[in-house]
């Protein structure tokens, strides 16, 4: 195993000298802990943390093992990730040369990492000192487009304040600082430029309407602002008395420029997709990092990172299930440990469809939507890993769920705005209910199908939910509720730990029947799949305590023991050509509807 535990700096230069000379700085002393005036002083109570109240309001009885993600002290994930940042340092003799004047800013946003971050590097290369800022942007706190629920919920915020406060830390112990900033880039980023003379603001480009408007402000303010020619700009990119706005792909495995056709163009079968990305495409290596990015500006308040009460939003602590650790160091010891220390990589495809515990599939979805994590740095992982253990379908398998991530995040490029609209990019007319008692018993967990009322309840208590679950929950909404699956959307989007635009609208389109899925009449019948996946019924019971008393195979199917069914299934029977469910409750519960073409799973 080359990623040992023990921790070995190099003997540092002029350069390194601050750096080392501290210790790594404890995330408890980053966080403002008193709640100022903020300017999310008009938030009110939201529905998010109703029922989230509801969700976490058990039985004493109730068992309530946490299992934490990652599962490693807080020195050991600063040891893993200094590690990993030494073996992608330059040496001394390699360092390319920094040949920029001035001061470039880097504008963080879901980038949240240090490793494989063309930004900052290009920032740091181009100039004299970097400026490091992130926005605490009153936009992502506030309500989702149709239907009004909280865009980031408690837990998801929790996580983003775990996320910079490990990326100032990982900054200072490299000789920088990130300067946290209350409000909107466009507002704030030009008096910035303006205050430093910066030439350039880098940043990491988005691909949804949201991000890419707040894009399109902060580049018309900048254009709008002057700055004096005794700033010093650098040659590098422009020799104008104005500050650009560089925009940098960094999202995904593949890079956008690298695609063997244009996204106007891209198949609408993943498939196609994949197929043609693998045999005509190669995969850029990581971003490597230079022993320091110092030094920084001279800033007398750089600002610290806000608590949850900060943002307008109440604290929730996880009390069951898994609780994720924010942050790039958290990020890359959970490769480490999923990978190398338990080494899980190798039976990945035959464990991933699991749903209870941390260790059935590899949970990096929260920080590479968080960009904590680079999809490129786990495809080095995934061939290092191949190159001195084993390569078989499960290391492929790793990869192939990278390539989903990928294509959903282009897809969004060809297809717009029409990802969030009713009738999705294929434009699919189709009738949905909103029926409020109906979709509030989906996101309660209380329909009466024990499967997906456990899903719902650890969505609701830990912001996570298994990629099974999700598919099962998702079929259940729209097929058999007939709920406008927008709603089940913005729901995720409010609770969701690893939500980003692209894979969670692109994953309900697709759900939904109206999106790039060449079956859309896709359907997960429960009873198959609670047999299939969850057999002796322990998932359901951790969930629902209510039901472990129940023999195991009644613990998904126990009729009058449990709750009425909210709504009958659409497809009642396990097996086509109308084979009996071992369940005499769901044979109660669709007695009579006739099963009708489409397709199970």
């Amino acid at each position: 195993l080359s990623l040992s535990l023990s921790l070995s700096l190099q003997k540092p230069n002029n350069m390194t000298t601050i750096r080392s000379s501290i210790s790594p700085l404890p995330l408890k002393n980053l966080v403002c802990p008193s709640k100022p005036s903020s300017i999310f002083f008009n938030s009110t109570h939201t529905q998010l943390s109703i029922h989230s109240q509801i969700m976490n309001s058990t039985s004493k009885s109730e068992c309530t093992t946490v299992y934490q993600v990652p599962g490693l002290s807080s020195d050991e994930m600063d040891r893993i990730a200094e590690q990993t940042f030494q073996r992608y340092s330059y040496s001394s003799s390699s360092m390319p040369k920094r040949s920029g004047k001035g001061i470039a800013i880097v504008w963080f946003r879901n980038d949240l990492r240090v490793l494989d971050n063309e930004a900052l590097f290009r920032a740091w290369v181009s100039s004299e000192a970097v400026l490091p800022v992130y926005f605490v942007d009153p936009r992502l706190f506030g309500t989702t487009h149709y239907f009004g629920f909280p865009k980031t919920g408690a837990l998801r915020a929790q996580f983003l304040i775990d996320c910079l406060a490990d990326l100032k830390k990982n900054l200072m112990n490299r000789g920088l600082n990130l300067l946290i900033q209350h409000g909107k880039p466009e507002a704030i980023l030009p008096s910035l430029a303006k205050a430093f003379g910066a030439h350039t603001v880098y940043a990491h480009k988005e691909t949804c309407s949201e991000e890419l408007k707040v894009e399109t402000l902060v580049t018309s303010a900048l254009h709008r602002l002057v700055l004096p020619s005794s700033t010093g700009l650098s040659t590098y990119p422009s020799s104008t008395n104005s500050t650009k706005l560089q925009l940098i792909w960094g999202s995904t495995m593949y890079h956008v420029d690298d695609l063997p056709f244009n996204s106007s163009c891209l198949p609408d079968v993943y498939t196609q997709f994949r197929k043609s990305v693998e045999s005509k495409s190669t995969i850029r290596g990581c971003i490597k990092i230079p022993i320091s990015f110092g030094p920084p500006p001279n800033i007398g308040d750089w600002g610290c990172v806000p608590a949850v009460d900060q943002l307008g939003l109440h604290q929730e602590k996880v009390t069951k299930g898994m609780r994720f650790t924010g942050g790039e160091s958290a990020a890359l010891s959970r490769v480490y440990e999923h990978f190398w220390k338990k080494d899980l990589l190798r039976i990945y495809k035959e464990t991933r469809n699991g749903m209870l515990g941390p260790d059935y599939s590899t949970k990096f979805s929260p920080w590479l939507a968080s960009g904590s994590l680079s999809p490129r740095f786990i495809y080095e992982e995934v061939k290092r890993y191949e190159k001195e253990r084993q390569s078989n379908d499960s290391t492929y398998w790793v990869l192939f769920e990278l390539i989903w991530r990928d294509y959903f995040r282009f897809l969004s490029i060809k297809y717009g705005n029409s990802l969030f609209h009713r009738d999705g990019p294929r434009k699919v007319e189709s009738t949905w209910r909103q029926d409020q008692i109906l979709f509030e018993s989906w996101i309660d967990g209380h329909t009466g199908y024990p499967l997906i009322d456990a899903n719902m309840k650890e969505l609701s208590t830990t912001g996570f939910m298994s990629n099974r679950g999700r598919q099962i929950v998702c079929s259940f909404l729209v097929r058999d509720m007939g709920i406008d699956w927008r709603m089940g959307a913005e729901w995720f989007e409010a609770c969701l730990l690893d939500y980003d635009p692209c894979s969670n609208y692109g994953n309900w389109t697709y759900g939904a029947g109206v999106g790039n899925d060449p079956r859309e009449d896709r359907y997960f019948s429960i009873p198959k799949q609670a047999q299939t996946y969850d057999p002796e019924g322990e998932y359901v019971a951790y969930w629902l305590p209510e039901l472990e008393a129940l023999p195991k195979y009644k613990r998904n199917f126990p009729g009058k023991s449990y709750i009425q069914q909210i709504v009958p299934l659409k497809f009642g029977n396990t097996k086509k050509n109308g084979s009996k469910d071992v369940s005499l409750a769901a044979r109660q519960t669709n007695s009579g509807r006739k099963q009708t073409e489409g397709h199970k799973r």
